[in-house]
């Protein structure tokens, strides 16, 4: 007789507390129907997307104590008290960039035996990934910057993300604002984050235009921009811009970005950045007279990294700070016309939990869990192992010393 394998969905311990989930109450009867010798728990929690109620109708058990099942299912880092010896877990854990604020977390998880695959780092054979929270991340992050103006202007008023019922709702109340002629938006990246945010700004009826037409020409309606390093780096000898170059020696490049400061109403960041790689700018080009941007919404969120505006991640509840860049200091939010607003959420999937989680879901029945739940040998699972039974996999042996404090 085939074993049973069991999944528990944990209850998500971060404060603040993330609302969304990796399966939603559907997707967890669909994966029972496909895989009939899995079995899910979930672990009760009253600030979910999903209330205990929606998986308790669909006759899935909740279960406070998950300590029989095999592997456990979350979004963000776990609370080191929770970990249960020898199994199996699944969540964002932000530790493969020696992050100092989960070491302790990271510590715990080799003391417990635990083996650990870090969605972040499920990708395809060509290094794609292939579960992320990206698009709405873009999605909400556009949605801030455009509420900032708003509220800056006076102009019109945008509902709070988080506060609409889901993404329907929070674009129709974006149909219906009016943006100001002229107006100039620029995104950076190429990737889920920056196509998230374009879908955003194209229902608000931004048109989008190339690059050297939205520096060289002014507009009768409100348009965007997206550019990529290849736009915003040039290589400080003057070679040829090489995608793959860049990703490999990106302190030989230099930003290029300074002529999109003279011409941009709001910057909306969906890029990915290396330390080694260059800032986009400086508090010296954001004192100079013909510094336009007014509004930065970093979806990024690379505190005290290229932007220097960017100082501190803020939250869903509070998403604004003003910043000052003659007296390099945050000043409240809206409190001065000339300062530049800024907006830093580092978890702005979370706004629309159950939006975010019905896609991650989807994607992670797509690409990972047929392997995982049929315990087929994948090299995509094993590319995101970190940990096996607590002990580091030769792909991330480069963390003994972070691990060693």
């Amino acid at each position: 007789m085939e074993k049973t394998l069991r999944v528990g969905i944990l209850r998500e311990t971060k404060n603040p507390p993330d609302r969304r989930v990796p399966l939603t109450p559907p997707q967890i009867i669909a994966l029972e129907e496909l895989y009939p010798n899995v079995e899910f728990f979930v672990q009760p929690s009253d600030y979910r997307c999903y209330s205990n109620e929606e998986y308790e109708y669909l006759d899935i058990p909740l279960k406070e104590d998950l300590r029989e099942c095999d592997i456990l299912l979350g979004v963000k880092e776990v609370d080191k008290r929770t970990f249960i010896p020898g199994k199996t877990y699944l969540f964002f854990a932000h530790v493969a960039k020696k992050q100092p604020h989960n070491l302790e977390m990271f510590k715990a998880m080799t003391e417990n035996n635990l083996s650990f695959i870090d969605f972040e780092y499920l990708t395809s054979d060509n290094g794609q990934r292939v579960v992320a929270f990206g698009r709405h991340a873009g999605i909400v992050g556009a949605y801030n910057g455009l509420r900032a103006r708003g509220i800056k202007t006076n102009k019109f008023k945008l509902k709070p993300a988080y506060q609409c019922h889901d993404l329907d709702e929070m674009w129709a109340g974006l149909k219906l604002i009016e943006l100001k002629k002229g107006l100039k938006v620029l995104v950076t990246g190429n990737g889920r984050v920056a196509h998230g945010a374009l879908e955003t700004l194209a229902v608000a009826n931004v048109e989008q235009v190339t690059p050297e037409d939205y520096l060289s020409r002014e507009f009768d309606v409100p348009v965007c921009c997206q550019i990529g390093p290849e736009y915003y780096t040039r290589h400080k000898n003057g070679q040829k811009f090489s995608f793959s170059h860049f990703t490999k020696f990106p302190d030989e490049y230099e930003s290029a970005f300074r002529p999109y400061t003279r011409v941009t109403d709001i910057l909306i960041t969906g890029h990915f950045w290396d330390p080694r790689s260059p800032g986009f700018m400086t508090i010296g080009d954001m004192r100079n007279p013909d510094f336009r941007i007014s509004i930065i919404a970093d979806i990024s969120c690379d505190v005290n990294g290229p932007i220097p505006s960017t100082i501190r991640a803020t939250t869903i509840s509070d998403p604004f700070y003003s910043f000052n860049p003659f007296l390099e200091i945050e000043e409240p939010a809206f409190s001065k016309l000339t300062n530049i607003t800024v907006m830093s959420i580092d978890n702005l999937p979370g706004e629309l939990p159950r939006d975010a989680s019905l896609d991650f879901g989807k994607m992670l029945m797509s690409n990972v869990l047929q392997d995982l739940l049929t315990e087929t040998h994948s090299p995509m699972i094993e590319r995101a192992t970190i940990l096996q039974s607590g002990k580091l996999t030769p792909r991330y042996e480069y963390l003994i010393g972070y691990l060693n404090g």
